[in-house]
């Protein structure tokens, strides 16, 4: 992860905020950013010219804008298609479990359903019927739906697209909505071609041939070629999946990555590392936000320590990473291994067992190594860098521990514990 305050301002330029906040927001790529680049230029604006009041007022209003923009995301296609599964997968949730999409061989999906991420508060999946069903004939389908209101369309086929869903395709462009063709169940399609052509068998020959046969429909029906992605429901980490996550986030706008990175599943280490940066912007903003009108001393901070909302926050990226205890719980149920194995390794879980004093050192050594005991306007970097150099500690040790987790689930634990 490297250092925890690589990009904060130097002693040496502790007055200059703006070209320590222009430096930090530059080591991300741009489709990575959780604020726009108008929202950028303003804070650099204000900061340039002093204003701290509305430098501050600028990065509430983004983080606010951040907390409740709502992420809307359609899931259609043909029945038995997967819908239902990608919507289940996508939230990590069992099909067995109470809150699941529910899932069928035939079309179970019979009127529009939304289901809530369980920890994105304003991000909704919506299982929509697909186009052609009997209840919902191409003619009203767009109005029965509400089109109007879904951030993107993600078009779900088994097997080829129809000319209903090519129709949909051109109604969600003509709307200006973008829209992704997913090829579920690719993993069947493999198996089956193994099975058939033991000898001949090559993988990614299949794959382009899958791929090509959509390729040749799009050109067939005078639709510009989309990207399409080839993926399987039980195993996201393999095929095109990381590939439609990252475009899925490029086509967003800033406001809405960061609870669309939030809402990742921790399939790669990519994907956990950009959980990580995003949230580590939200937090670099909240810090500077706090520090920008900040007046009080050094010693002031630490005498605020409060444990048990420290502990709140840890148990919040616990959470948000998948090493909280019920996820520890019921990954070990799943590899039939005492849960205790799994934890002996992670460090979050302890990181809060520690007495008083040792947790005060512990905010001490940062104040000494990055602080000096002058308050005021001027040392806001460094009235942030105190107060928040825990929450950036933990969040650097619960995504260690999440990829941790990984490698052990990718070993089936013979090798990680």
């Amino acid at each position: 992860m490297g250092q925890l305050f690589s990009h904060m301002p130097k002693d040496e330029d502790k007055g200059n905020l703006e070209s320590s906040f222009t430096e930090y927001f530059r080591n991300y790529k741009q489709e990575t950013k959780i604020i726009s680049e108008e929202t950028t230029r303003s804070i650099e604006l204000c900061l340039k010219r002093g204003d701290f009041q509305r430098a501050n007022s600028v990065i509430s209003d983004a983080l606010k804008n951040i907390d409740n923009t709502p992420i809307n995301i359609a899931v259609t296609g043909e029945s038995g298609a997967g819908k239902s599964s990608l919507i289940n997968a996508l939230r990590e949730v069992k099909a067995e479990e109470e809150s699941a999409a529910e899932v069928g061989v035939t079309e179970t999906t019979m009127k529009v359903s939304s289901y809530k991420h369980p920890k994105v508060k304003n991000l909704t999946l919506w299982d929509l019927p697909g186009i052609g069903t009997m209840k919902f004939q191409p003619k009203d389908y767009l109005e029965k739906v509400e089109f109007k209101k879904y951030d993107f369309f993600i078009i779900v086929s088994s097997s080829r697209f129809t000319k209903l869903e090519l129709d949909l395709a051109k109604a969600t462009r003509i709307m200006k909505k973008n829209y992704y063709f997913v090829r579920s169940k690719v993993d069947c399609d493999l198996d089956n071609e193994k099975k058939s052509k033991p000898r001949n068998f090559n993988r990614e020959n299949t794959l382009n041939q899958v791929r090509n046969s959509y390729l040749d429909t799009f050109r067939e029906s005078k639709i510009d070629e989309p990207q399409v992605f080839l993926i399987s429901n039980h195993d996201l980490s393999d095929y095109d999946f990381p590939v439609l996550m990252d475009t899925l986030l490029k086509d967003l706008p800033a406001e809405k990555r960061q609870n669309f990175l939030l809402s990742l599943p921790n399939i790669t280490e990519a994907a956990i590392q950009k959980k990580y940066n995003s949230t580590k912007q939200f937090i670099w903003l909240q810090a500077m936000k706090d520090g920008l009108l900040a007046t009080v001393p050094v010693v002031g901070i630490l005498k605020d320590l409060d444990k048990e909302r420290l502990k709140k926050r840890l148990d919040y990226y616990r959470d948000l990473f998948g090493v909280d205890d019920e996820s520890l719980m019921f990954m070990a149920k799943d590899a039939q291994v005492p849960v205790e194995l799994l934890i002996k390794n992670l460090k979050s879980p302890n990181l809060l067992k520690c007495k008083e004093e040792t947790l005060e050192e512990l905010l001490l050594n940062c104040v000494e190594k990055f602080a000096s005991a002058n308050g005021g306007l001027l040392a806001a970097g460094l009235y942030f860098r105190k107060t928040y150099y825990l929450q950036f500690h933990f969040l650097d040790t619960v995504a260690e521990d999440a990829k941790v987790l990984l490698k052990a689930a990718q070993t089936h634990f013979a090798h990680s514990f």
